[in-house]
């Protein structure tokens, strides 16, 4: 038996890694399974490339048993295995990975099928977590002579002869009190389940299990082996030998959704960056997907094992609905593989998904009848309203916050509009403009219905002009960052750009033309004064309109101001520090009850129309009232 000394300061190391390095316990069983994966891939590689390892007959699998009476938890390999040299080199020198050493000999496209998995070689030490003493019997493929080492992972090990049937590792653990959880087989196969099911290799899990006689009374017990992983990743076969039943029901199991998806992107990169991603679009928005704290749908794996399902950077928020896979073949991790560095390999895949994503979305959008597209069917068609409907909202908070992919975005957001029923693009209304129309004109601050009847859309309408209908509360936000809409020319044709204007605002009825002639103009300014004193601090001005035919009155927001209904929202979310926004009062010099003040001068009575006017143009948009029993007053003595 020789004793060793761990190299480096290695009680400082072990104490950090099972300490600090790992937040939970349970990977050490991950790191322990890699290894052994790790193992068996070395051999798979060397058995077809060597000729002194083509002889050994190949038959892989990991095989995991616990004892609970004994307090031990066995993994076990019939890989590559050790010899003496290769386990001080490979164990007895923290940060050292035989593996790391392994890719290093390997060249050119036999990296691209060495599965390799460990990448520092400290995920060995993660089992001194759950473990008092660690026992390694390794036998070298191709040697005769097998090595035990031994460490409890304080000053050092020894190693000494062992026996071994066949080639590969078995590593034996002796629990301390903190794993002997571990020693369950529930615990073990939803470990192996969770981070390992995808391995290639087959793990067996043997077991005791209770025999019971038909009254009832237990007989005695089995020794079992079950397999416990799929060791299928199905996001790394060919799409061309997947079939659909395959990909709905791997997204049954994957998302907890009996429903089916509505939509999957499978994609399989190489060249500089190789990787492997499977997209799955749901039917229903996940319920928490306005939530602060929300799930994220999408899982990395890194060569089939899986690393987190807890990470938002992997998809950006706006695409939070999406759920499925990413699995790399380069993306470094840290050395507990718990933590992902930020890294231009990982900002590169997220941006090829989301460029895939959004490209995929485009296509469901052009094959819908409303497309264009000649072969577009129903199917299609309900399709993407089942998408618009579920996940309209999210793409606009993308449009707000993706300015890279924006040009993409704004070509998929939807809208209602005021000249026909159903959702609308940009895209759209600009075919359907009026010649000479400078600008694309929208409405926003209230439910679809409120909006529709507004008064703000009378003149537009009366002229023929189109406008967007935006109800929902991120709209107020989102469309004035967005400015404009552009709309990119085909080959050879320039690029048209579209500024966007809101009804609402008061700069934005410069082609609705005049209502009234000059002079009317003139001959309403004594109503208009009249209208200003009455109404004093509640209004920032009061204007002759050109946007009213029918009704007397409507609000609109200084060019320069929020909208009433964008300041109440920020009071909602904690703005207390908001000023009070006054509107603009626009009224129809051509209405009776505008008109009827030229010949008033009864103060009482102008201060009681004024406020009416006000207080309803408010109520139409849908603002709530601030002195509800002082509008049913004035209304009712003007009615008296």
């Amino acid at each position: 038996m020789a004793q060793h000394q761990f190299q480096t300061e290695v009680s400082r190391l072990l104490h950090l890694i099972i300490h600090s390095l790992y937040s939970n316990r349970e990977i050490f069983l991950r790191e322990l399974v890699s290894n052994a994966s790790d193992a068996l891939d070395k051999l798979k590689y060397l058995s077809v490339s060597h000729d002194a390892y083509k002889t050994i007959e190949f038959d892989p699998r990991i095989d995991l048993s616990f004892d609970k009476e004994a307090k031990t938890l066995t993994v076990s390999d019939n890989g590559i295995g050790m010899n003496e040299a290769e386990l001080v080199d490979s164990l007895g020198t923290i940060a050292r990975s035989g593996t790391k050493a392994f890719l290093e000999k390997l060249a050119g496209d036999a990296k691209k099928d060495s599965n390799l998995i460990g990448q520092f070689g400290v995920g060995f030490y993660s089992a001194f977590m759950v473990a008092e003493k660690i026992e390694v019997i390794s036998r070298k493929a191709g040697e005769e002579g097998a090595w035990k080492w031994t460490s409890d992972g304080k000053e050092g090990f020894e190693i000494e002869d062992a026996s071994r049937e066949g080639h590969g590792t078995t590593v034996l653990l002796h629990l301390g009190d903190e794993g002997l959880e571990y020693a369950n087989r529930w615990s073990i196969e939803d470990i192996v389940k969770r981070y390992s099911n995808h391995v290639a290799f087959p793990i067996f899990l043997t077991f005791d299990e209770k025999e019971w006689d038909d009254k009832g009374g237990e007989k005695g017990s089995v020794r079992k082996t079950e397999r416990i992983n799929s060791g299928v990743a199905l996001w790394k076969r060919a799409k061309s030998s997947i079939t659909e039943e395959e990909y709905n029901e791997f997204y049954n199991q994957f998302g907890y959704d009996s429903s089916g998806p509505l939509h999957y992107v499978h994609t399989a990169a190489e060249g500089t960056l190789e990787y492997s991603t499977l997209f799955y679009i749901p039917k229903k928005a996940p319920f928490d997907m306005y939530n602060a704290d929300y799930k994220p749908g999408v899982k990395l794996y890194v060569k089939r094992v899986f690393i987190t399902d807890d990470d938002k950077e992997l998809m950006p928020t706006w695409l939070r609905f999406v759920r499925g896979v990413i699995d790399s073949e380069d993306l470094p991790l840290n050395v507990s593989r718990e933590i992902l560095q930020q890294n231009k390999i990982l900002a590169n895949i997220k941006n090829a998904s989301v460029k895939k994503l959004l490209s995929e979305f485009k296509s469901i959008a052009d094959n819908a009848p409303s497309g264009g597209v000649a072969g577009a069917d129903v199917a299609a068609g309900e399709k993407w309203e089942t998408f618009v409907s579920q996940f309209n909202r999210p793409l606009k908070e993308g449009l707000y916050q993706d300015f890279a992919n924006r040009g993409l975005i704004q070509e998929l957001v939807r809208f209602k509009s005021s000249a026909q029923e159903g959702w609308t693009s940009f895209s759209d209304y600009v075919s359907r403009m009026k010649d000479g129309q400078k600008y694309i004109y929208f409405i926003t601050g209230g439910d679809e219905k409120t909006l529709k009847a507004s008064p703000l859309l009378e003149a537009y309408r009366a002229k023929g002009i189109e406008v967007l209908v935006m109800s929902d509360e991120i709209d107020e936000i989102v469309i004035p960052a967005l400015h404009s809409y552009r709309k990119e020319g085909a080959a050879g044709d320039e690029s048209q750009s579209w500024e966007l204007k809101a009804v609402n605002r008061a700069g934005a009825d410069e082609e609705l033309g005049e209502n009234q002639d000059k002079g009317a103009e003139k001959e309403a300014e004594p109503v208009l004064e009249k209208l200003k004193k009455a109404l004093g601090g509640r209004v920032k001005d009061v204007k002759l309109s050109r946007r009213l035919h029918d009704s007397p009155s409507c609000i609109v927001s200084d060019d320069n101001d929020p909208s009433i209904q964008m300041a109440q929202m920020l009071k909602a979310m904690g703005q207390t520090e908001m000023p009070d926004i006054k509107p603009i009062l626009e009224v129809n010099g051509e209405h009776p009850i505008v008109s009827g003040l030229k010949h008033t001068e009864d103060e009482a009575r102008i201060a009681d129309i004024a406020g009416v006017l006000l207080d309803q143009a408010l109520l139409v948009e849908g603002i709530k009232l601030k002195d509800p029993a002082d509008f049913v007053k004035r209304l009712n003595r003007l009615l008296g």
